[in-house]
């Protein structure tokens, strides 16, 4: 059954039976974004997520890489929609804190459904942890393991590694921060196991939108050594691997996809494999970030000469703060008749954002048509690390931008 299917037949199970969900055509999205703003008494930033999207990128995943498990990752955005309609959809979770573990589970998701997948835990967290039964995390030092030796000793244990070349990806590295490194994995191995915890696997994350699929190949390989290691010192078999994150829909996605099947029969063959061994990946970019588009209003305008000057009420303290500095798949367009805005003259733009910060800048010198006040601007892929990374600067509160559902279908 495919992924729209599942969902069309679970939708009413889920939480998602109290939301109104708007069904639409391809054509139809624009014509709904103005239905939405026009019947706003107060004009405010909205969200719209479309859960056709959704399932066409859950499609897309399982076609690729059939044999590996989506943990989503929490932290790229936590709507509770998004959340019920993946979990529907057959994905597991990736949290990194108390509050996504809680939010995962008041969603109906079950402990067994999720990895902590933070190489450093509080205390307080790793305590919850145990207290609810999340018996998976992830660890890169001896100082873990002292902890997760003291507060919670069921827990199983997926050592993370540093991906070799992971400063290749295109974004942002992580292996700085974390990740074993060669030298370090052996005594780590010997550690975790005096202490009596069970290494179960390996980690690693390649870093955000990566493009280059032989960063995969290599960290597959460095995770085959480790598993190597774990044999020769005569420890329990390791039977999970966990290739992590950094994928984005895009036109590598697929080259990525074939590049990673093809490192793990290399390097895991069936033939020196446990036929229990389980493959997992931490997306979050991948699923959220093109199913959401924000719509904004412009609340204030200057002109200086040829130059237009806007400002929107949503900046980079709320939906923009990690786009700011990354705005490698955002689009903005106005929303005015079909194709009337593609006709129209433009003009130098720079766009501000809502606070009193001068760097709340959220388009410089763009070309757009001549604008006014309470003209709506709709941006597209907006749902990674937006909403997720907003905060209550200024009093402008994140956590109360409205999000609205639809269910884009094309024939």
């Amino acid at each position: 059954m495919s992924a729209s299917a599942s969902l069309q037949l679970r939708l009413g199970q889920t939480q998602l039976k109290n939301w109104d969900v708007h069904r639409v055509s391809g054509d139809g999205f624009t014509a709904l974004i103005r239905s939405i703003s026009q019947k706003q008494k107060d004009r405010e930033p909205f969200y719209i997520l479309d859960l056709g999207a959704v399932v066409r990128l859950m499609d897309m995943w399982k076609q690729a890489l059939p044999d590996v498990v989506p943990y989503y990752a929490v932290k790229c955005n936590c709507q509770p929609p998004l959340i019920t309609v993946l979990a529907s959809l057959g994905a597991n979770f990736d949290c990194a804190s108390r509050a996504e573990i809680e939010t995962v589970m008041a969603l109906g998701v079950g402990a067994q459904q999720i990895v902590y997948a933070n190489p450093c835990k509080g205390q307080s967290h790793i305590k919850y942890a145990a207290s609810v039964g999340v018996n998976l995390t992830t660890f890169d030092s001896m100082q873990e393991i002292d902890k997760i030796k003291m507060w919670h000793e069921k827990c199983d244990l997926l050592l993370r590694i540093k991906a070799p070349n992971d400063e290749k990806g295109s974004w942002r590295s992580l292996g700085a921060k974390f990740g074993a490194l060669p030298e370090e994995v052996v005594p780590l191995l010997q550690y975790a196991n005096a202490a009596g915890l069970r290494v179960i696997g390996v980690s690693f994350h390649v870093g955000s939108k990566v493009n280059d699929p032989q960063l995969y190949r290599g960290a597959i390989a460095s995770a085959r050594g480790v598993f190597d290691a774990a044999s020769q010192l005569k420890l329990p078999p390791m039977h999970v691997l966990d290739i992590g994150g950094g994928f984005q829909e895009s036109p590598t996605f697929h080259e990525i996809a074939a590049v990673i099947k093809e490192a793990i029969n290399e390097y895991f063959p069936s033939s020196e494999t446990s036929e229990d061994l389980k493959i997992m990946a931490e997306p979050g970019r991948f699923f959220a970030e093109t199913a959401f588009t924000l719509v904004s209003n412009i609340i204030g305008k200057r002109v200086r000469g040829e130059k237009r000057e806007y400002w929107i009420d949503d900046g980079i303290y709320g939906s923009f703060n990690l786009p700011a500095y990354d705005k490698s798949s955002m689009m903005v367009k106005p929303l005015l008749g079909g194709s009337e805005w593609m006709n129209k003259a433009k003009f130098c733009s720079t766009v501000f954002g809502p606070t009193c910060d001068s760097m709340d800048m959220v388009v410089a010198e763009s070309q757009l048509p001549e604008l006014h006040m309470n003209d709506v601007l709709v941006f597209y892929n907006m749902g990674a690390y937006t909403a997720s990374a907003g905060t209550r600067f200024n009093g402008f509160d994140i956590s109360s931008i409205s999000t609205f559902l639809t269910y884009v279908y094309r024939p």
